[in-house]
């Protein structure tokens, strides 16, 4: 109700500076206690304990400077990063628009983020405490070798992670893509997960939605073929759908409402290609309960959300947690983990 009354204010605003705001006011406010561990909506995934399956998705925490206060909001976990190895500014102003009559997004921010070192001073200063903390990596655009980027960021940051997810899918940093085609990936996960070493957190990867069939299925192979934690579908789309938006011409990803159908198609096609095997984090269009119920029953064993935190407000997780205990029970599941792809 609350935010309701002052989104209009913040939407007179440009888009990035208002996401500096709630930052700003993130870090001001004391953070809520974290949702527990025990509750109705808890799930393993990956040998990873989620209090709930509702994550907040990379890019909105790009530096880790509020993911504890993220999860007082009540989110089952949060995914700071993209985070690459050396501080960049990311690519020029303005960067980042909301599409508002399409409930979209659309950023081309290009990784803009303080550096590896300062955000793993922040997330080592945590120390103990609770929550499930997924960290993405990135490398950098002027990067003469971004496997060894991703490598470097897996030695840096293994420590603190509870996950790390290796994002490969933006489509905001020139050629990154490439890394998704079958011979590239090899090489970069081998990297990535001698980086890590046998005692490592689990690797995820973060893949694009506008992928060929092959494409897929060739991903599939090679993430169940590296033990890989979990696939991450989708990034944000390079696509337009039809959008009634005046900015909708804007170059960069998309995400938001438009993105549902086509994030929800990729991941059907995952979880066809895996047979289930591989765990599967639904993210794209995410904005109710009923939209994170279609995609558990679509085989999602998490999602994540972030555009939609635009639209409705902090409260957006525990609005969607209290709705899907209530599907849950309504379609008489007894936990999430045997809804997962029970369409």
């Amino acid at each position: 109700m609350l935010y309701s009354l002052i989104r209009p204010a913040l939407f007179a605003l440009d888009a990035e500076r208002a996401h500096g705001l709630a930052i700003a006011a993130l870090k001001a406010l004391p953070a809520g206690k974290p949702v527990k561990a025990d509750g109705p909506l808890s799930t393993t995934v990956a040998g990873i304990a989620f209090p709930n399956p509702v994550g907040m998705a990379a890019g909105f925490d790009k530096d880790a400077q509020v993911a504890d206060a993220l999860l007082g909001l009540g989110f089952g976990f949060v995914e700071v990063g993209s985070i690459t190895p050396l501080a960049q500014a990311g690519n020029p102003k303005p960067r980042l628009f909301r599409l508002e009559k399409d409930r979209a997004v659309i950023n081309r921010m290009g990784f803009n983020n303080g550096g590896a070192q300062a955000a793993a001073r922040r997330v080592a200063a945590r120390g103990d405490r609770p929550g499930v903390l997924g960290i993405n990596i990135g490398a950098n655009k002027d990067s003469a070798d971004r496997i060894a980027d991703y490598a470097a960021m897996t030695r840096i940051m293994a420590p603190y992670a509870t996950y790390l997810a290796v994002n490969i899918s933006s489509p905001n940093t020139p050629g990154l893509r490439a890394l998704q085609d079958e011979s590239a990936l090899v090489e970069l996960l081998d990297g990535v997960l001698e980086a890590r070493g046998d005692a490592g957190p689990p690797v995820f990867l973060k893949v694009a939605p506008d992928l060929q069939p092959a494409d897929v299925d060739a991903i599939t192979r090679i993430a169940m073929d590296k033990g890989l934690g979990a696939l991450i579908v989708a990034n944000t789309t390079i696509s337009r759908p039809d959008l009634a938006s005046d900015k909708a011409h804007e170059t960069g990803g998309l995400s938001g409402a438009p993105l549902k159908p086509l994030a929800l198609q990729t991941l059907r096609a995952f979880r066809k290609a895996s047979g289930g095997a591989i765990p599967l984090v639904g993210v794209g269009g995410i904005a109710t309960a009923a939209d994170a119920w279609e995609r558990i029953r679509a085989g999602a064993s998490l999602v994540q959300l972030y555009s939609a935190i635009t639209y409705h407000g902090p409260g957006i997780a525990r609005q969607i947690t209290r709705g899907l205990e209530h599907l849950m029970k309504r379609d008489g599941f007894a936990s999430i983990a045997q809804a997962v792809g029970s369409e």
